[in-house]
């Protein structure tokens, strides 16, 4: 089966819509379950347990980093060999980086299990009667760092296939089960090692059922198991480059709030926290965007260069359409969204700090476009040595900030740093396609920018003359005239006629009338 061009891709059979729409299910979905779940999981384990699993939890999301990138790379050199016609090439790609990642697991396996009680009994203040569970529950979790790891692989492969369907199908229940396993502590006494031995279970069956999948759609894996010692370098070294990324990116994320916790107070962690994790959820939609681009943009040649920077415009542009106006409304009704959802204090303490993370979040998920380009490109060193350089910025600029405009300064300080993170990458893809200013200007990027900076720009005025706590009907009518300003200058100036077909084809999909 050839890989689609990326103009079928994307017009053919719709498949970058679906596939969207399919990985925001997957990322959104386990989110909504663990958010209902909780009262129960916290009632039924009680806070000690409920914090014991909190750790496990956490190391499940961190023990990636020992994938060393390789789940990327899987994808992207997979995807370049179909589109190449070098079919022969996938099995000893992907079992090399299938046993790399499941030697890596076993690394990683091995240095939480020796660990453990150093972890138990030192490290963590864990009860004399809770003790003995943790450990045993430590040691379990350890079981589980090689499915992990090979789950990268083994995802990797479908997607190049576009089989976000069976992907989906798999690690929806997957993500899901953490919570509704612990969930079920309130109604049946369960341990943390019950809970952690059926995760153990779920990841085996997961794993098994991804590589069913996976032969399905190519059958020649089953037939030659090879390890490529020469090609396992290449895949370290890209992989290599992405773990520097993996490994700065939560240092560039958390660094403010430690500031904050030791220049202000707890108290200010809090009031920063709130809409961080508030507006960052919504990172879920470019995230599901990326996940469907990357296998595409890893197909990378310069006979189809207009393509795919036609489709990295296309993917941009509705990604602006889409997050654009929710930003919007979101800074517009901040003060009554704290108001309502935490009290006066928040609302008082917050609000500024949620509207200048907003725009950040905002510049950042565009920037993930690019990100996945380069990735795609074989040039996945340029975001990491960005990252790198970005260190001492932020560190500087963030320690000024801070120290004189307290959470709103740390705030900005964040925001400051992802739009430059932002400014370079769409600066590395314009100096590696020299048609991309030409491109830019026929896409009128320009024009649309300064649109939506002049609407922002009203917005704020508007706020600064009219101070509500409360929704105001005047509130409304403003949002909605800007809404209405900005839809009509996108659709009749910056869209092209290829697009409006695009998107009117894809509503009627769904009976919806434009």
């Amino acid at each position: 089966m050839a890989l689609m061009s990326a103009e079928e891709f994307f017009y053919g059979k719709k498949v970058l819509a679906r596939n969207v729409l399919l990985n925001l299910l997957g990322l959104s979905l386990p989110l909504i379950i663990g958010f209902f779940s909780m009262p129960l999981i916290l009632a039924g384990l009680g806070k000690e347990r409920f914090g014991l699993l909190s750790l496990t939890w956490m190391i499940l999301g961190y023990v990636s980093v020992f994938d060393l990138g390789l789940g990327r790379a899987t994808t992207r050199y997979i995807a370049f060999a179909l589109s190449q016609g070098e079919k022969d090439q996938i099995p000893s790609i992907f079992w090399t980086t299938v046993i790399a990642q499941f030697l890596l697991g076993l690394i990683g396996s091995l240095l939480i299990f020796s660990l453990t009680p150093i972890i138990v009994d030192e490290a963590l203040k864990i009860p004399l009667w809770l003790s003995a569970e943790a450990r045993t529950a430590f040691f379990l979790l350890s079981l589980v760092v090689p499915l992990v790891l090979v789950f990268g692989s083994l995802s990797g492969l479908l997607e190049v296939w576009q089989r976000f369907d069976l992907i989906n199908a798999v690690k929806i229940p997957l993500s899901s089960i953490n919570f509704i396993l612990a969930a079920l502590s309130y109604f049946w006494p369960l341990s943390i090692v019950d809970i952690v031995l059926a995760v153990f279970f779920c990841r085996l069956l997961g794993a098994g059922l991804l590589f069913f999948f996976g032969c399905r759609q190519v059958p020649e894996l089953t037939k030659k198991i090879i390890f490529k010692k020469r090609l396992f370098p290449r895949l370290l070294s890209y992989g290599g480059w992405i773990t520097v990324s993996n490994i700065v990116g939560p240092f560039l994320v958390y660094f403010e709030r430690f500031l904050i916790g030791a220049w202000l107070s707890l108290e200010a962690v809090s009031y920063y926290t709130a809409p961080y994790e508030v507006i960052t959820r919504f990172w879920i939609l470019p995230t599901s965007l990326v996940l469907t681009l990357f296998p595409v943009f890893s197909t990378w040649q310069q006979e189809r260069q207009e393509k795919i920077v036609e489709l990295f415009f296309q993917a941009t542009k509705f990604l602006f359409l889409l997050l654009a106006p929710v930003i919007l409304l979101l800074c517009l009704l901040a003060r009554v969204i704290f108001r309502i959802w935490l009290g006066p204090d928040f609302m008082a303490e917050s609000s500024l700090v949620f509207q200048i993370l907003a725009w950040g979040v905002l510049v950042n998920s565009l920037a993930q476009i690019p990100l996945a380009l380069l990735q795609g490109m074989e040039r996945p060193d340029l975001p990491a040595k960005f990252h790198l350089g970005e260190v001492p910025f932020y560190v500087a600029v963030a320690w000024l900030l801070v120290h004189h405009w307290g959470i709103e300064g740390a705030a900005l300080a964040w925001t400051l740093r992802v739009t430059l993170d932002a400014l370079l990458l769409f600066g590395a893809v314009s100096r590696k396609i020299p048609s991309f200013f030409a491109l830019f200007k026929q896409s009128q990027g320009i024009a649309m920018g300064l649109c939506f900076l002049l609407i922002t720009m009203i917005d704020y005025i508007f706020k600064a003359v009219i101070k509500a706590d409360n929704l105001s009907l005047i509130h409304l009518i403003f949002w909605i005239g800007s809404i209405i300003i900005f839809f009509y200058f996108s659709w009749k100036h910056w869209l092209l006629r290829s697009e409006k077909e695009f998107l009117a084809q894809f509503f009627q999909q769904f009976k919806l009338k434009l």
